[in-house]
């Protein structure tokens, strides 16, 4: 494991050790893996988790997903019966308050996970697009904050549209801010940097940067850009000469999923690097994914991440 995974994971604990506890469900709480990382956490004192083993004979929060979703027409027994099941009682335990946060997907994918958060949570006020963001420790700490970066968005949204791609820029410098301690940097990636290619993709991340300047001018952002112009200094001062992002960013925002999936899978497979994530963004409350061959480390690493997120919502 990097220094730099080491080193974020220990900062996020020595946080935690400082707030109030908190309580975090897990709905595959019959995984052997989510198990050993609940009894971790809960062994270091660091949260309170509490794990769902099957669906429910209780219809506890029926009630409250019907009215979340009786405008969709769903029915009560409907309601009830899909308020048992373990994802959707985990997210309305969020909603309701009896949990500070949920982390799901070590069994379910993350279509599912994410389908139960947005049904049920729902996103932050002002928020639209609701995004994944993993957070990179790569081996050169020059790299990002102390060799930590945000990525994304790595999971939810397949081909944004240049508004899109502005407001998943907003979140994931939120999420620099707040998770990684840093003040976020954000370079709008392209294989195209300022106007070195023309093509309809590249057009897209040139408008996603009039959206930002226009609508978050305090934002530290650049693009279009290549990634070695985003994360390599000379490059950067040759190709975007001037920018304050060029060469120093900590937030990568890819054009679509396809390279944003891809990119995080090469840094980590390749790159030695290890990938927290993925984290949903913008959401009211916390609720995050796993990927399903998640270690049970990789399961404790979210839960801290979570939990620190859940007193960031406050």
């Amino acid at each position: 494991m990097p220094d730099s995974a080491t080193l974020f994971l220990a900062r996020q604990i020595e946080r935690l050790r400082s707030l109030p506890r908190k309580r975090i469900v897990f709905p595959e709480g019959t995984d052997a893996r989510v198990q050993f990382a609940a009894a971790r956490l809960q062994q270091e004192g660091l949260i309170d988790p509490i794990l769902l083993k099957s669906s429910s004979e209780e219809g506890l929060y029926g009630d409250n997903f019907y009215e979340l979703r009786r405008a969709k027409g769903i029915t009560r027994v409907e309601a009830a019966e899909i308020s048992r099941l373990p994802l959707y009682r985990a997210a309305l335990m969020v909603a309701t308050g009896d949990a500070d946060g949920a982390v799901g997907g070590a069994v379910n994918t993350t279509a599912e996970t994410a389908r139960a958060a947005l049904q049920v949570i729902g996103p932050r006020a002002g928020v639209r697009t609701i995004s994944g963001v993993f957070f990179m420790c790569v081996e050169d700490r020059l790299q990002g904050h102390d060799g930590v970066l945000a990525f994304a968005d790595c999971a939810l949204v397949v081909d944004p549209s240049a508004v899109q791609v502005a407001e998943i820029a907003i979140s994931t410098a939120h999420s620099t801010r707040s998770v990684i301690g840093a003040d976020p940097r954000v370079a709008l990636l392209s294989f195209s940097t300022k106007g070195s290619a023309k093509h309809p993709d590249a057009d897209k991340m040139i408008e996603a940067l009039r959206i930002l300047r226009e609508c978050a001018p305090e934002l530290s952002v650049d693009g279009e850009m290549q990634a070695d112009a985003a994360l390599v200094p000379f490059v950067g001062a040759s190709k975007s000469p001037g920018s304050s992002v060029a060469g120093r960013a900590n937030a990568l925002i890819f054009p679509g999923l396809a390279s944003a999936n891809i990119g995080y899978k090469l840094v980590e497979r390749l790159g030695g690097a290890v990938a927290f994530g993925p984290f949903l963004q913008g959401l009211a409350k916390p609720m995050n994914d796993l990927s399903r061959g998640c270690s049970a480390e990789e399961i404790y690493g979210a839960a801290i991440i979570t939990a620190i997120q859940a007193h960031e919502h406050l």
